[in-house]
Formats: C-alpha cells, structure tokens, sequence
C-alpha cells in the first residue's frame, strides 16, 4: 500500500501554506533586515559577520509518504571528516556554480549523499535561511517523497541513513534546551534524542522552524 490520496493531499496543502516559497538562488549576501535563523538564536554573541559573504547551501529536508505516517530522512555524517563529524543531518551542502537555485543544490546533493533519486521529489517549499557561525547561508528544500528508493549512503560523507516519525519532530515536547562550555563560554543549543540519535544543533533549529509551521492534527 502506498501513502493515502487524500493524506497526501491534506499534508500538501498544510506545507503549502506553511511554507516560505523557495528563492530563486542561495544568497551569499545577507543584511541585518533578513529574516534568518541560525546559531544566534540561542546564542547572540556568536551572530555571523555580516560584513563578510557567506557559503550558501542548501540542505534537503525530504518527507517520505509512508501509509504508517510521514517519516523524515536523516543522515549520520561519516566518523573521518574533519568537520561536524558523526552528526546528524539532513542530506545536502555548499553550492556549486553551476547550480541554478536552492532546490538544484539540495537535489544534487541528496543524490550524491544518498542516492535519491531527485524525480521522486516534489518540492513544496522552504523554511527559514539558516546562518552559521561558519558563515554559511543555509536554505531548508522541503519535499515529499515517495517511498519507492534505494538509498546508499557515500561512504565518503555518510555513515547511515535512517527515518523518524514526522510526528515525533514536530512534537514540542521532544524537543529539548542543552548547553555546554567551550573555551569557558557557555553555549546552548537544541537537541532532539531519538534512541540512539542525537539531532542537535542546525538541524535541530531547523526541525523547530517546521514544527512552528505546520500542525497535522
């Protein structure tokens, strides 16, 4: 059995309404008027630099169409990398040149961490540009997938990729304040456990851009 008509219809609209619609390119300049989210949310001192450009990307934020209920795709990025090592993530990165828009850089990179097939994605929208301490400009693809993929993680950037329960992100109660010291500064951030799963983080404050949107019930 595959996802209902009428459920799929339903969601659809609730996203559409939600959602911002997707720019046409991943900025690399930002003003201080934008509306961004980011790691200063939490923590105003760490507020990028906007005097400097920032690295656009863009990620993926795919919900797949299960009959059990939505789901979403994450990743856990590969152990060996030098940056954000063992974290989780939704599927995508920087910008190349010759991507056309956010929606090109999310699909190509998806396919190339986890070989989604970008025709079974339909794109709805986006949430919030998310800005980093790093100085990247991230924009979050929302799109609905169907369930009929293989996915292989690209050893080089992923170690595994599994689902959650779209209700269980969108659930305020799952999502929780932490904090920690680095350097003597102490620095806070979202964290959503998931069994073994740790999504804190940029992907964290972007599951909570979402679940500010949207209410399925």
């Amino acid at each position: 059995m595959t996802f209902l008509i009428n459920e799929k219809q339903k969601l659809t609209e609730i996203l559409r309404k939600s959602l911002e619609p997707v720019p046409n390119e991943v900025p690399s300049v930002l003003s201080l008027n934008d509306n961004l989210r980011g790691d200063h949310d939490l923590n105003p001192a760490s507020a990028p630099n906007h005097d400097l450009p920032f690295t656009p990307a863009a990620v993926l934020v795919p919900i797949v169409l299960r009959k059990e209920g939505p789901t979403v795709i994450l990743t856990r990025r590969a152990t060996h990398l030098s940056k954000h090592a063992g974290q989780i993530s939704f599927p995508g990165g920087r910008a190349d040149e010759g991507d056309e828009n956010a929606v090109a850089t999310a699909l190509r990179e998806s396919q190339e961490e986890i070989s989604l097939d970008p025709g079974l994605v339909e794109v709805i929208g986006s949430l919030t540009t998310y800005v980093t301490v790093t100085q990247y400009s991230v924009t979050p693809v929302v799109g609905l997938v169907e369930p009929a993929f293989d996915l292989r993680p690209e050893a080089g950037e992923v170690s595994e990729i599994f689902e959650v329960p779209l209700d269980f992100l969108l659930d305020q109660a799952n999502r929780k304040k932490h904090s920690g010291f680095r350097n003597g500064v102490e620095r806070f951030w979202y964290a959503i456990p998931f069994g073994d799963y740790y999504i804190w983080g940029a992907t964290a404050g972007m599951i909570k851009d979402l679940s500010e949107r949207i209410m399925l019930k």
